[in-house]
């Protein structure tokens, strides 16, 4: 029910998204710099089993929002352009560095458990399932909620390849990440403001 011309755009976008150093990535890089491979791993499976809590409530919320009122619709889609131009722009001026804080050591169970609420309070995914996923769904094509759980299930697993990566190579991406600061911040900015110049041309208008 979605066309190439639309999953196509939404893969590319999606790929920018997982490959943006966040919080994510930086605590499943600080669990396997403190707590070896195991912890990573767990984190990164914890990480994506929140992004299942992000699917449930777009597919809840934004379907019905999607197919009821253009108006709402196009508030929440010039809302998150906006927020992605600024996040771009704040990207290209800051000069935090970046980094993965040390945690203390934990039973994978916990380690797992926390992932999952790292990812469902990221600002950055909560961002993408509000302000730019509905921009690859056509009311038109069927179900809209349908779409919403295709579409945030191909980021899931887009998302889980990109953490295992993180997880697996922790030790590497800890001062990578520390020595890289400026270089991450420039693919950031520019990643976010390719992904609001496409969600304002995607879509409806």
């Amino acid at each position: 029910m979605i066309s190439w011309s639309t999953f196509v755009p939404f893969m590319a976008a999606s790929l920018a998204l997982v490959l943006i150093p966040g919080p994510n990535h930086l605590y499943i890089a600080a669990r396997g710099l403190t707590q070896g491979r195991p912890a990573a791993l767990a984190s990164a499976f914890g990480v994506e089993a929140g992004t299942l809590v992000h699917i449930a409530a777009a597919a809840g919320g934004l379907s019905y929002l999607i197919t009821t009122s253009a108006t709402l619709f196009a508030i929440v889609k010039w809302a998150g352009v906006g927020y992605l131009v600024y996040l771009g722009i704040r990207a290209f001026t800051t000069k935090q560095p970046v980094r993965a804080e040390t945690l203390k050591p934990q039973p994978l169970r916990a380690v797992f458990l926390e992932g999952v609420v790292v990812n469902v309070l990221n600002p950055k995914v909560m961002l993408f399932f509000l302000a730019f996923l509905p921009q690859f769904v056509d009311p038109a094509a069927g179900s809209a909620a349908l779409q919403i759980v295709l579409l945030g299930v191909t980021l899931l697993l887009l998302g889980l390849l990109s953490d295992i990566a993180y997880a697996l190579t922790a030790g590497t991406l800890g001062s990578r990440l520390a020595g890289g600061a400026k270089a991450l911040r420039y693919f950031s900015g520019v990643a976010y403001l390719g992904m609001g110049v496409l969600a304002a041309f995607t879509g409806r208008k």
